[in-house]
């Protein structure tokens, strides 16, 4: 788990090195709202919301930060803790 204040820097600093095919999986404390980051290509990624609103978006690397951004205000109001988990591309297609 991490703050939620230094989470845009810790998850964009993990999805420079991810490889094409996996992913990562933001969850709250409660583990009730999530936003899925996944790497499709060298610079796409596919962001998933699934929370208060169900989405999904395609984006370059700086689109993701700017998105990150938006729906971690939106999906996380309150919470001040942040889980993060890695995933495989598998069942999110």
């Amino acid at each position: 788990m991490i703050d939620k204040d230094s989470a845009i820097e810790s998850v964009m600093r993990k999805l420079k090195k991810i490889q094409v095919g996996k992913g990562l999986d933001l969850r709250t404390y409660k583990r009730d709202r999530s936003v899925v980051i996944l790497r499709k290509g060298e610079d796409s990624f596919l962001v998933i919301e699934d929370g208060f609103d169900t989405e999904r978006f395609t984006e370059d690397f700086k689109g993701v930060k700017r998105l990150l951004k938006k729906l971690l205000k939106k999906e996380f109001p309150r919470s001040n803790k942040i889980r993060i988990y890695d995933v495989d591309d598998e069942g999110f297609s």
